[in-house]
């Protein structure tokens, strides 16, 4: 019987893993730029004496959805959205380089060009771009910031520095919701990659689907809870028969 409950639980807690995970999808359905978590059921066999007949349901994250998410115009000139598979270099929290998706920038008082969550946006050498006051803020197609104050010349300031993932290389998210390089560590520069001024990027979450996800994660739930009742009745009538036994 304890066999039964230790299969069963590990089915439910994978189920509302799963559960877990579908929500916060659904919780950032219009989040710039988000990417949707992916996540995935594996059968770990319970090894021990004798023959396995038991297999345990793990939850396991491998990673996001690696697609584009639908454009959306803005005609905002801080509005950028990278092209293909490009992520923006941003500096977070702790000082490291992570990237983001999400390219709805500002000018903060500071006078730092800045991103996801006010952190500061990185150029290709790694340093914060600073804007001059009161300047008019371009960015190019290749990433290149200039800047305008009043009737002058624009000065180029920086450029935004993209990184594109090589193929077969997934970035990992952190806790803070930015992507980062394998084992931490900054990715190079992609001189090839583009934006597109004016739009944003929305969340590649399809809405319908990830419904649908939850409610089958539900009902699996539901089954993995009825096999513990189960188990349970089935306990209490053994224990009632070898009571009458006795």
């Amino acid at each position: 019987m304890d066999r039964v409950i230790y299969t069963a639980l590990s089915g439910a807690t994978a189920a509302m893993h799963r559960h877990q995970v579908i929500a916060h999808n659904l919780a950032n359905v219009t989040t710039t730029g988000f990417r949707a978590e992916l996540s995935t059921f594996r059968a770990v066999p319970l090894r021990g004496e004798g023959a396995t007949t038991r297999v345990h349901a793990l939850e396991a994250t491998p990673g996001y959805l690696d697609k584009a998410g639908p454009m959306q115009s803005t005609g905002r000139p801080l509005d950028v959205a990278a092209v293909g598979n490009a992520f923006l270099a941003i500096q977070a929290l702790d000082g490291t380089e992570a990237y983001t998706r999400a390219g709805s920038l500002q000018v903060n008082a500071q006078g730092n060009l800045v991103g996801f969550n006010g952190l500061p946006m990185l150029s290709t050498e790694g340093a914060v771009l600073t804007v001059p006051e009161g300047a008019h803020v371009r960015i190019g197609r290749d990433g290149t910031v200039t800047a305008r104050v009043g009737d002058g010349a624009p000065q180029e300031i920086g450029r935004l520095k993209l990184v594109t993932p090589e193929a077969g290389q997934r970035l990992v998210r952190g806790e803070d919701g930015l992507f980062r390089g394998p084992q931490g560590q900054p990715l190079p520069a992609d001189a090839n990659a583009t934006l597109v001024d004016g739009v944003l990027e929305g969340s590649n979450v399809d809405p319908v689907q990830a419904m649908v996800d939850m409610i089958a994660a539900a009902r699996q739930y539901e089954v993995q809870l009825r096999l513990l009742q189960n188990a349970e009745k089935n306990d209490q009538n053994a224990a009632q028969l070898l009571s009458l036994n006795a």
